[in-house]
């Protein structure tokens, strides 16, 4: 006598419901005959020189960065490079820079000093404008409590209208370039006799007037290489020079002095 037979599908479904489960998560198939296997792709990781090379990169504003050798630094970067505002501590030099930078170098308006060794303190050296790590534009520059120069730069030397004090007394006013009077200038000497005219690479050359209020007289003509080589003396204030000459200069007679200055000069500008 045959009897029927009562087959549950439950345990068979619950079987593909874990195979099916198995295969969304990413491990092999082995359920299946001939199923391709469903791999889990590896995380992708970060080589650590990559990493650490990442971290260092400084950008933004940063605490005190300290170098090897002592230095330091604080204030903003740039793809590590400092760019902003920030100050520069050079310990073996015994200078520190506060001011601005543009992609590693000093650039824009700063101000320089330098470590005093008898007081341990630092002193102003230099206020003023920057590009490229040099002084350029207007600043100041302290040379020592008496001697300053203040004026217009470029690339690192006096260039364009300034005024210079030194330690003598003298004061210059006028034109430099490349740290030397050139062009028009006043130089005033420190007992109050002043030039004024112009100046080639340092020394009085052309056409220039000198003072000297000391003695009461005047000279006026022209220079070469700071010697006076042709021109009229004439008196200027005898009355309130404090040590006049005793005799007043005597005047020329000549008929056309202007001709006769204006042939000699001549002379050096054909040399």
């Amino acid at each position: 006598m045959e009897g029927n037979i009562t087959i549950s599908l439950k345990p068979i479904q619950s079987l593909l419901a874990i195979k099916k489960e198995i295969t969304l998560s990413g491990e092999e198939d082995t359920t299946t005959p001939g199923a391709m296997p469903h791999l889990k792709k590896p995380r992708k990781v970060e080589p650590l020189s990559k990493l650490w090379d990442r971290k260092a990169q400084k950008c933004g504003l940063r605490h005190t960065v300290y170098s090897v050798n002592g230095d330091e630094y604080t204030g903003d970067w740039l793809d590590s490079k400092k760019h902003g505002k920030g100050t520069q501590i050079w310990k073996k030099a015994g200078a520190i820079y506060d001011g601005d930078w543009k992609y590693g170098k000093r650039d824009g308006y700063g101000t320089y000093s330098k470590l005093l060794s008898v007081t341990n303190e630092y002193s102003r050296e230099y206020s003023g404008g920057w590009e490229n790590d040099k002084k350029h534009g207007f600043g100041t520059y302290f040379y020592s409590d008496t001697a300053c120069y203040e004026g217009e730069w470029s690339e690192d030397q006096r260039s364009g209208w300034g005024r210079m004090y030194y330690d003598n007394g003298d004061i210059y006013e006028g034109e430099w370039l490349k740290n030397k009077h050139h062009g028009q200038g006043m130089l005033r000497l420190a007992n109050e006799n002043r030039y004024e005219g112009n100046w080639k690479y340092g020394k009085k050359n052309g056409h220039g007037k000198f003072f000297y209020l000391d003695k009461g007289q005047l000279y006026e003509g022209f220079w070469v290489d700071g010697v006076a080589k042709c021109g009229t003396v004439s008196d200027f204030g005898r009355a309130e020079a404090p040590t006049p000459t005793i005799y007043p200069i005597p005047k020329v007679h000549l008929l056309d002095v202007r001709s006769v200055l204006m042939e000699t000069q001549s002379t050096y500008h054909s040399e």
